[in-house]
């Protein structure tokens, strides 16, 4: 699909009280030689039904302000239906979004983590009240009260008429999320919402924000489509999201270009016309994320606030437990570029309240040897350079379930300590292999084990909750990419490509065990951590004032939130949680 060049004309269709889809020549709907996809309903009449959904008749010289008064009218008396028919009487629900309402237990969020399954026997849903309660209740890192939720938080159609502010990410979402919700009730073919008055009367909203929250609402309406196997359905909604969506346009534009991407993927896997090889893409997906050597990665660490933060408090961490130490062991189960690991190696050059004999940094992989020195090269430097003693071993397995306590080279006199960042995740499909890592890690019996993940649900087996969840969670990163970076950043352009779009791509289109990107949240891991013996340990005041600190050196520093979770700590951006750090021991 050719890019979009997005221009008021573009949008042309999307003004008024409704779509104007009446007049329209053919070659006036294509931009870059893409033709406009409501154009492939040849017969007339499919043009006419959508016209008649909503009461409207060609033949008819109806105002446009009375049409606007009847549709409004219509929407109204269809949303005091639908609450009357799923909500008690007595239960008042009022338009805009219950931020305070908590989401149902369902299987999704149970304390374990579950063996990759095949949703291929899954009937398809609706829309489900717990996918809606996802929508509107995704979890922020603030946890307010009912009240300030519904004043700060709480977005709807009607509250954002009249506000002037540019709305985040996760503020249109949900907005778009309820805005959804109104219109998803009572249609007639999934087109009906389309040409609704209503959709176009956010007077409040700046222009290209109602033109996000349209795209937004053609997204999760197509991924409804796609759920239910209305596969025609949703490659015309696709078609018209990609019509709109853009990788080189806004944050929504992006987002939704990736996310469309992975439907019309789901769309083909399940219509039998996927032919590429999962085993492939999951080498050359792994192999990029674990080296993180390359430019647009480092300038990734360098501008994006996440990492960081969770390395200095991490290190901070393991500072304070091997002080007394002589001989120090780290093992890095993901080292990547390793250049976390020049702050330990000063921190530790600058002690003086003992001699440090040896530091030795043992990094377990299971990509090509060779790829690894640069990274020794770079730390024995460094390390040379401040005196420290220092060594580097590489343990290379070529699955980690062979990885057992021999594979390292531990000696009686060294104090060991275990880093896993982002690790544990990608075994998640496959749960033998962890469950022989965490074994052999506690056989080895380290003094600190120091924990970074992704706090997120992308493993739910209902594939709505988990777009839903998928989509609140990248928002975030494309909102903080167009807010650190520039849009025509070749380092955005492959990390937004390489790494997001990859990862949207397998979490939405590929089912069991072909879906290897899993991410759980804390809490999982810690009723996971339990079954080896494992005890949380208090995040130390030192640690959290790195991270503060760290933080305020970043520009956009203050879109951030640093948050304690229990013993540890949750960092997100504008309220929508990223990554989890967690510091753990053997019992």
């Amino acid at each position: 699909m050719a890019n979009v060049s997005i221009s008021n004309d573009n949008f042309s269709d999307f003004q008024g009280d409704h779509f104007h889809l009446e007049g329209y020549e053919r070659s006036e709907l294509v931009i870059n030689g893409v033709e406009g996809p409501w154009f492939e309903h040849e017969d007339c009449a499919d043009i006419d039904s959508l016209y008649s959904i909503c009461g409207l008749n060609n033949e008819e010289n109806t105002s446009n302000e009375q049409v606007r008064t009847n549709l409004l009218e219509d929407q109204q008396q269809r949303i005091s239906d639908w609450t009357q028919n799923h909500f008690p009487t007595n239960m008042v629900i009022p338009v805009q979004i219950q931020s305070s309402i908590k989401a149902p237990k369902n299987d999704d969020f149970q304390p374990q983590l579950p063996e990759p399954g095949n949703s291929s026997n899954e009937k398809p849903k609706p829309f489900s009240l717990a996918s809606l309660d996802i929508l509107n209740n995704y979890g922020r890192l603030s946890k307010k009260s009912s009240e300030e939720n519904l004043s700060t938080n709480a977005l709807s159609c009607e509250a954002c008429i009249g506000n002037s502010h540019k709305l985040s990410m996760e503020e249109l979402l949900r907005a778009a999320g309820e805005r959804y919700v109104q219109y998803s009730t009572q249609r007639v073919d999934g087109l009906s919402m389309f040409i609704h008055a209503y959709g176009s009367a956010l007077s409040g909203l700046c222009m290209e924000e109602t033109r996000d929250m349209e795209l937004v609402h053609l997204l999760l309406t197509a991924a409804e489509q796609v759920s239910n196997q209305q596969f025609h359905l949703a490659s015309k909604l696709i078609s018209r999201c990609m019509w709109v969506a853009s990788d080189i346009g806004n944050p929504v534009q992006r987002l939704c270009f990736y996310f469309a991407k992975a439907l019309e993927e789901r769309i083909d896997r399940s219509t039998g016309r996927y032919t590429c090889t999962d085993e492939d893409r999951h080498l050359k997906y792994i192999k990029t994320m674990s080296l993180g050597t390359n430019s647009a990665f480092l300038t990734c660490h360098q501008v994006i606030p996440f990492n960081q933060v969770m390395q200095f408090a991490g290190i901070q961490t393991i500072v304070e437990n091997v002080r007394s130490a002589k001989k120090i062991h780290l093992i890095d189960f993901n080292i990547r570029s390793g250049i976390q690991w020049t702050v330990l190696i000063q921190a530790l050059a600058e002690k003086g309240d003992s001699q440090i004999e040896l530091l030795k940094i043992t990094a377990v992989g299971s990509t090509e040897k060779e790829n690894f020195e640069v990274t020794s090269n770079t730390l024995h430097s460094f390390a040379k350079s401040l005196g420290l003693p220092f060594s580097f071993d590489l343990v290379f397995v070529s699955d980690m379930k062979d990885f057992k306590k021999e594979s390292v080279n531990i000696k009686s006199d060294e104090t060991v300590a275990v880093y896993c960042n982002s690790m544990l995740r990608t075994m998640l499909p496959r749960p033998d292999c962890l469950d022989n890592l965490m074994k052999a890690v506690r056989s080895i019996g380290p003094t600190i084990i120091v924990v970074g993940e992704v706090e997120a649900n992308h493993n739910s087996p209902s594939f709505l909750n988990r777009f839903i969840e998928t989509l609140f969670f990248y928002g975030a990163f494309f909102d903080c990419f167009e807010d650190c970076m520039d849009r025509g950043s070749p380092c955005r352009t492959t990390i937004e490509g390489v790494y997001f779009g990859e990862g949207i791509r397998n979490i939405v289109a590929a089912e069991g065990e072909e879906r290897f990107t899993r991410n759980v949240k804390l809490e999982v891991w810690r009723a996971f951590f339990a079954r080896f013996g494992m005890v949380e340990e208090e995040l130390s005041e030192s640690a959290w004032y790195q991270a503060n600190l760290i933080l305020k050196q970043f520009a956009q520093g203050s879109s951030c939130d640093i948050q304690k979770d229990g013993k540890g700590l949750i960092i997100g951006w504008k309220g929508t949680p990223i990554h989890s750090l967690s510091i753990w021991k053997f019992l």
